[in-house]
């Protein structure tokens, strides 16, 4: 998506926000401690009342403020559940299964006079080589190049080589916010401030955000600390758009969810969704979906006994799917096995994938 955007610069500094210091004398320990303190001063903030509520007008061109934000990290860090708290709606499924997330999808939420454009990325993958996740990888790459901010989500605490992986993709011109996601299980500041220090001598992060995305209080500071590194320009979406995507493509990815949570472990991550069909007459809904797999045994996990597993598949999605538009929806599913697939550039191509 072309923006006709500026290189985004980075916000003057202030007491108010304080800096990290350059990566080649090392962050000084009284700058790491401003850091630590101003984070969790900031998380007792007060919250208006009204969080969610739309702006009473559409402030002129001159004074709107928009810009894209990218949300990256390992697989399974929080990013599409972020996303969804950020948006004030579910956009972006999950489940505990990698690669849950496989396309970037942009959320938007426009506040007063700022339109935030939220970037979700797939997880960063290294255990699989194939098409499917090389296609994954460059989805990542290129949505970290072309933001004007990028939120790198982190578990508190934690880092390993899959989180390493993801850091050594951020570019030094965009500035990076260090989110510690699952904030609320560290008990002690003494038990974060060494691993801050680390992680400021890895890249020289912005800002420090800890945090819980489940917690209203925290996503609403998030959108303060963002704002100020989004330039003054036009919107680039209405103001109560949400998404980019399409209702074909959610529901897809609806239907994947529960694929996902349904089967566990059992089915491997190498499965997919495509909508053969997806008609609208008046307040119905006539979809038909195809979940395709890499061998006739997963074809039998996913169908279960009697048919009983793909029946309850469909029954949560068209559920779902029937909140979601508001109407009637009737789904047909079917389930067909196409060998080696993720590993096929040109079929991965075909099935949606960049």
């Amino acid at each position: 998506m072309s923006t006709g955007k500026k290189e985004p610069k980075m916000p003057p500094k202030s007491a108010a926000t304080p800096s990290a210091q350059p990566l080649d004398q090392g962050p000084d320990q009284d700058a790491i401690g401003a850091m630590l303190t101003q984070a969790l001063l900031s998380r007792g903030a007060a919250v208006p009342a009204d969080n969610a509520a739309p702006a009473a007008s559409i402030p002129p061109v001159g004074e709107q403020r928009c810009g894209l934000i990218a949300i990256v990290g390992k697989p399974n860090v929080g990013k599409s559940t972020l996303l969804n708290a950020l948006v004030g709606q579910k956009i972006s499924i999950t489940s505990r299964k990698a690669q849950t997330t496989r396309h970037r999808i942009t959320g938007m939420r426009t506040r007063d006079a700022t339109q935030f454009v939220f970037v979700d990325t797939p997880g960063f993958q290294t255990r699989h080589s194939n098409a499917l996740n090389r296609s994954l990888n460059r989805t990542v790459v290129g949505a970290v190049n072309d933001v004007d901010l990028i939120v790198f989500v982190v578990e508190a605490g934690q880092f390993n080589q899959a989180d390493a992986r993801v850091l050594s993709l951020l570019p030094e011109k965009i500035p990076a916010i260090l989110l510690a996601n699952k904030f609320d299980l560290i008990h002690r500041r003494a038990e974060i401030a060494p691993w801050l220090k680390e992680m400021q001598e890895r890249h020289n992060f912005a800002e420090f955000v800890p945090m819980s995305a489940n917690n209203a209080k925290d996503v609403e500071r998030l959108f303060g600390i963002c704002e100020k590194y989004l330039p003054l320009q036009p919107w680039m979406y209405g103001a109560d758009e949400l998404t980019d995507r399409s209702d074909r493509f959610m529901a897809a990815e609806i239907i994947r969810e529960k694929l996902f949570r349904l089967t566990g472990d059992e089915l491997p991550y190498t499965s997919t969704v495509l909508i053969d069909q997806y008609e609208e007459e008046g307040n119905l809904r006539k979809i038909a979906a195809t979940i395709v797999v890499e061998r006739d045994g997963h074809k039998g996990m996913i169908i279960g006994e009697k048919g009983e597993k793909l029946k309850r598949i469909g029954t949560e999605a068209r559920h779902e799917l029937e909140a979601l538009t508001g109407g009637k929806v009737f789904l047909e599913i079917w389930v067909k096995v196409r060998s080696g697939w993720a590993d096929d550039e040109a079929r991965v191509k075909t099935f949606g994938y960049e």
